[in-house]
């Protein structure tokens, strides 16, 4: 029974990853939702826990030379939802996404993007991912992210 566990563990985690990696190159999306992705590394990738490195690629740049806020969101929800998908094989749907800014990145600076499960209550899962400077892991932002799983046969309604 426990190594059962332990290669559906292993499975979804390999998912997640796989997944991350394809929304990086393009695979998965359009090629403009690929670009907020563009050059996303997975550095750790565990059960509940995955640990990204990222160059801000220019493409993402507001008017000023800044992280554009909304490239920024979009790469948290998704990596909020990556992480999800680590624990179970189910589809996360975001319900409730909260995010706090402290700071600015510039275009071409290194960033880390840290999610971790916090906890599920029924079909309800909570993940925060943090986004920090790599040079000297300063706090970028925090998201907080309530998603429910729908399972993958599961019909979606269109409405």
């Amino acid at each position: 029974m426990a190594a059962r566990d332990a290669k559906m563990e292993e499975s979804s985690v390999q998912k997640s990853v796989k997944g991350l990696e394809d929304l990086s190159k393009g695979v998965l999306v359009p090629e403009l939702e690929a670009l907020t992705f563009a050059g996303l590394q997975i550095v750790e990738a565990r059960k509940g826990f995955l640990r990204c490195s990222f160059i801000v690629p220019n493409l993402v740049a507001d008017k000023i030379g800044n992280w554009q806020v909304g490239a920024m969101a979009t790469l948290i929800d998704v990596m909020g939802g990556a992480t999800i998908c680590s624990i179970d094989d189910h589809i996360p749907v975001t319900v409730d996404l909260s995010i706090s800014f402290y700071s600015t990145v510039k275009i071409q600076e290194e960033v880390e993007i840290e999610a971790r499960f916090v906890r599920s209550r029924g079909k309800l899962t909570s993940v925060v991912v943090e986004v920090r400077r790599k040079e000297n892991g300063e706090l970028i932002a925090v998201g907080k992210q309530w998603s429910t799983s729908i399972n993958k046969s599961t019909q979606v309604s269109k409405l």
